[in-house]
């Protein structure tokens, strides 16, 4: 089993904006059912800045903390620096992840982007974008963290 840093497991333990926002401005959906991770971020926009972020995440500990931080990061930023937020961004952030785990904070970042992209196309008035799925990745990487 890998090993996670303190901040990983208070941000699985204790996530950070959990939920969802009716009437989103942005909605970005990502993941692989094949192993199990499934992220929801949504955002809520003014002023060309994110004045709330939340989301719902189905998956490993790994990627339930590395959601609840990427809504950390982003909370209050102008829509340029949340899209400067990138999976190394979001695994610095834990104090780092297990290099199997990497795949976690690719998802939490690109699922963050899609739901900007969606904001912007429906600025423009091209209506949302929709649901993009990630490669498969080994079922063996994939293990759960427990509650104690």
């Amino acid at each position: 089993m890998p090993v996670y840093s303190e901040k990983v497991m208070d941000h699985f333990q204790h996530p950070r904006n959990v939920g969802e926002i009716e009437n989103a401005d942005g909605v970005g959906e990502l993941g692989n059912p094949t192993c199990g991770d499934i992220m929801k971020i949504y955002i809520k926009v003014k002023d060309d800045k994110i004045e709330d972020v939340k989301f719902k995440t189905f998956g490993c500990g790994a990627a339930i903390a590395t959601s609840s931080m990427v809504t950390e990061l982003v909370k209050g930023k102008t829509l340029e620096e949340a899209e400067k937020v990138s999976n190394g961004v979001v695994a610095e952030a834990l104090d780092g992840l297990p290099p199997v785990k990497m795949h976690c904070s690719n998802l939490a970042a690109d699922a963050l982007h899609l739901a900007i992209e969606d904001y912007k196309a429906r600025k423009a008035g091209k209506g949302p974008i929709g649901r993009v799925e990630t490669p498969e990745h080994d079922e063996d990487e994939h293990d759960l963290l427990e509650h104690a």
